[in-house]
């Protein structure tokens, strides 16, 4: 390759640059029917599930968003200046120093993140919440929601009404069970029965598995889809339902000893109604310990087992991002383009 056009390329690559950075980073969240992604298995997607990639690859956007419990607000920090970042990251310690002696613990980080877990949460659910408020009268009818997620209209156009039979549903949509269990967690999530959703209903809507009145219908549905032989229960081979046929033995293998050794608890070979919970319900409690440790190896320079403000702020890219972050990296990109070239 002439030097010419390495140059020519260089240039193309270093104004694809400049176009990235004038841009927000990108923190995108998969949104299901309402809200709460689902594995192929069946159990709730974990918050974290998004943190690294197959290969291992790290994604940092997961670190800001469970420090500033905001997508937004950690998009806004991805355009700030780095010494800005670090006055309003300094603000936030001060809030998550409970104890007052400048010195973030385990335990001080751990219930932030929750409360971000929790505050995160709250913001998709008011996300989608105005997406569906199709009136903008602060409250969510069924057929609201029907049209919004399901785009669900007659040959006029109009919204299916809410008293449509089943029949008409499953001529009209290919998602009709998907449409009976969200029927029967919208008028659960229902707490004062008016037949609307306000905004802190529609929480529990999107999120039952944060919500601990919601589990018995979470567990419900789940047994309604996996107990093929209506004991109550779910055997190993209902576990892994439809999947068995489509892996190999390696795979069953792996299965079965998470199905024994992380899920049977008790270990009579089938799972309980705990047990199910258990298996479909992500434990944020044990996500958030999981990122304290992250954060506290990443950063704990002393390794005295609690973070100084100082430290924090010495990485404060990890916790919060800013713009020398972003720059950094397609800077990193581009010493390995030239190299390459």
């Amino acid at each position: 390759m002439s030097s010419k056009t390495r140059g020519l390329l260089l240039l193309v690559f270093i104004t694809s640059f400049v176009s990235c950075h004038s841009t927000p980073a990108s923190h995108l969240h998969t949104q299901h029917h309402h809200g709460s992604e689902r594995e192929e298995d069946g159990g709730f997607s974990p918050r974290n599930s998004h943190h690294y990639d197959d290969d291992g690859g790290h994604h940092s956007e997961f670190d800001h968003e469970a420090i500033l419990g905001s997508v937004k607000d950690a998009e806004e920090f991805d355009q700030l200046e780095p010494e800005e970042a670090k006055k309003r990251l300094r603000i936030l310690l001060l809030k998550m120093d409970l104890n007052s002696d400048e010195l973030i613990e385990r335990n001080e980080l751990h219930a932030w993140i929750l409360r971000s877990f929790k505050m995160l949460s709250e913001e998709e659910s008011q996300d989608r919440f105005e997406d569906a408020d199709e009136n903008e009268d602060g409250k969510v009818t069924w057929k609201e929601y029907l049209s919004d997620s399901y785009g669900l209209q007659d040959e006029n156009g109009q919204v299916i009404e809410e008293d449509e039979d089943e029949e008409n549903l499953d001529v009209r949509s290919d998602n009709s069970k998907l449409i009976q269990d969200d029927k029967i967690m919208f008028e659960a999530a229902d707490r004062n029965k008016d037949g609307v959703l306000d905004n802190s209903e529609f929480v529990l809507f999107t999120h039952p598995e944060e919500h601990p009145e919601m589990l018995p219908l979470v567990l419900q549905q789940t047994l309604t889809d996996k107990d093929t032989d209506k004991d109550g229960f779910i055997s190993f081979q209902e576990f892994i339902g439809d999947q068995g046929k489509k892996h190999d033995k390696e795979w069953l293998i792996s299965e079965k000893e998470k199905f024994d050794h992380e899920y049977d608890k008790d270990g009579d070979g089938r799972l309980n109604g705990p047990e199910i919970l258990s298996w479909i319900v992500p434990s944020n409690d044990e996500i958030a310990e999981e990122e304290v440790s992250h954060l506290f190896a990443s950063s704990d320079d002393n390794e005295d087992g609690v973070l100084s403000f100082q430290e924090i702020l010495d990485h404060h890219q990890t916790f919060v991002g800013s713009e020398a972050t972003d720059y950094g990296d397609h800077l990193h990109n581009i010493h390995v383009f030239q190299d390459e070239l």
